[in-house]
């Protein structure tokens, strides 16, 4: 539990959901339970490497053997931190899904915590996993999946256990949404955080491709109406690290 298959990290802006423009350190591991139809990050085999940047925001990678202890990823978050006091806003943990390592997490967290407030970005599917080491995150990014962009099965039980357990961490809920989601996807979605706390944040998040988003404005606009029926706090947010051309 001292080491973890990682793809890469590195320092970069936040392009998504409320934080987004904060710079934060992402710690990306390897591995999903999920297949999304517009996953932009697929690993299908651990890499013999992980890809790590020995300045933040260089852009100049060396790479780590895999599987990556926490001694050698705490060096390298320390040299970030000590090189610009309060540059990086917290430790974003992505994929694929950080909490398939749920075990090395637990073991993990105290200590990269000590620098850095920790941000998860989840697909919202392992509530267990999250219970067991919620105390020590600070941030919820969580993904529900529609199964009509996303391609997954529907999701909905998973996804309201897995709430009930983040509600007790800063949260907010990101939905990618495409030009063929039905309208009643957006409504059970909606119902489900309504139900746990309707003061949730919720971002509609378009479907984008070579930086461009494939769903129309006036959809865009209509989906946000529609959701703002049942929510209070109801955002259109694209992925802004994409037309900005960074990780």
């Amino acid at each position: 539990m001292n080491s973890a298959p990682l793809v890469e990290l590195f320092s970069s802006i936040q392009g998504e959901g409320p934080h987004v423009g904060r710079r934060q350190a992402f710690l990306r591991f390897h591995g999903c339970n999920l297949s999304c139809a517009y996953c932009d990050t697929v690993e299908p085999v651990i890499p013999t490497h992980c890809r790590a940047e020995p300045e933040p925001g260089s852009g100049f990678f060396k790479p780590l053997q895999n599987p990556v202890s926490l001694a050698a990823v705490m060096e390298l978050l320390t040299g970030w931190r000590d090189r610009c006091l309060g540059l990086h806003h917290s430790l974003s943990l992505t994929g694929g899904e950080p909490l398939l390592h749920r075990d090395t997490l637990l073991r993990w967290l105290p200590t990269l915590r000590s620098l850095f407030p920790i941000y998860l970005e989840t697909n919202g599917t392992l509530p267990e996993s999250l219970a067991a080491v919620v105390d020590d995150v600070d941030y919820i990014s969580m993904d529900i999946k529609l199964p009509s962009a996303s391609g997954s099965p529907p999701l909905w039980e998973l996804h309201r256990n897995f709430l009930e357990v983040a509600i007790r961490r800063e949260l907010f809920v990101k939905v990618v949404v495409g030009i063929d989601t039905p309208p009643e996807e957006i409504r059970t979605a909606c119902l489900l955080v309504r139900d746990v706390e309707p003061s949730i944040p919720l971002i509609l998040q378009p479907v984008t491709r070579n930086g461009v988003s494939t769903v129309p404005a006036q959809l865009l606009l209509r989906f946000q109406e529609q959701a703002a029926r049942i929510l209070t706090d109801v955002r259109v947010i694209p992925q802004t690290h994409v037309f900005l051309n960074l990780l």
